[in-house]
């Protein structure tokens, strides 16, 4: 019996690959969340040309009387307009902190930079967003501020111009017994700092440890210009602001700490800005 000759498979033809039609929701997976567009280390450009001081500093400063942040400080004169520290400080940066959570089940929401609080009134619900900014140039000077308003934008504006008005120096050296290179990179000695029941004391570490602090925290030591710390909390740490008015209230008491001549040469500390040797 003759077997009939099997023909062969023709081969399948590859069907073209279908145009992809971007939709509205390919869109959207693109744009980034409104927390890492606020967030974002830009700054905008200043023009300081257009600005009409109203203080005697800030006349000055306009004039070119004054040209350093430090003899404004020194002197403790307040700062009233945030354009004196824009022009004194051109290189100057700006992040924000994760005061907030959003919406979650059993409270597991994710931080967020906007904490938001709400009133109960005849009329209705009326919220309120409030954020905690920090300014720096990386190089012993540092800000923070909080600002607070019912949309997000203005509490962010009104948060980054409190931190330019509170800016202070910070006092730097290398403190750690296992280290000794006397370079400016840590705490020259422990400090503590207390806001409400929280207490956070920050201690010198040797060079490359790093920031062994909340992340929260660290974002105000590194625009500080400190790259390695070590650090012991206590308290109701879970509360960020708190936490961080402590932090920066051990900042603070770093400049109000005097030292003699010889430990300061020992611990390689400076005051607010390395100045380039040329």
């Amino acid at each position: 019996m003759a077997t009939k000759k099997q023909e062969p498979k023709p081969a399948v033809e590859k069907m073209p690959e279908e145009e992809h039609i971007e939709t509205t929701a390919d869109v959207l997976t693109e744009i980034p969340a409104e927390e890492e567009i606020i967030a974002k280390n830009e700054k905008p450009g200043i023009d300081l040309s257009a600005w009409t001081p109203r203080t005697t500093i800030g006349k000055a400063v306009k004039d070119g009387t004054v040209t350093s942040l430090d003899s404004v400080l020194d002197h403790n004169i307040p700062i009233l307009e945030e354009q004196i520290v824009d022009a004194l400080l051109p290189n100057i940066e700006s992040d924000l902190i994760l005061v907030g959570q959003s919406k979650g089940k059993f409270g597991g929401g994710q931080r967020r930079i906007f904490k938001q609080t709400q009133r109960k009134t005849s009329e209705g619900n009326k919220p309120s967003f409030a954020t905690l900014a920090i300014i720096g140039n990386r190089n012993g000077y540092v800000g923070v501020g909080y600002g607070k308003s019912r949309e997000t934008v203005p509490a962010r504006e009104k948060s980054v111009r409190a931190a330019k008005l509170r800016v202070f120096k910070v006092s730097r050296g290398c403190g750690s017994w296992e280290c000794g290179c006397r370079e400016p990179h840590s705490v020259p000695f422990a400090v503590t700092g207390k806001s409400g029941s929280t207490t956070l004391t920050l201690m010198p570490a040797p060079k490359g440890k790093g920031l062994v602090v909340d992340s929260e925290c660290a974002k105000i030591l590194r625009l500080a210009g400190i790259k390695d710390v070590w650090s012991k909390s206590f308290g109701q740490v879970r509360t960020k602001i708190n936490l961080i008015e402590a932090c920066v209230d051990a900042l603070k008491t770093l400049m109000k700490t005097k030292l003699r001549e010889e430990y300061t040469t020992a611990l390689g500390y400076r005051e607010g800005p390395i100045r380039a040797q040329h």
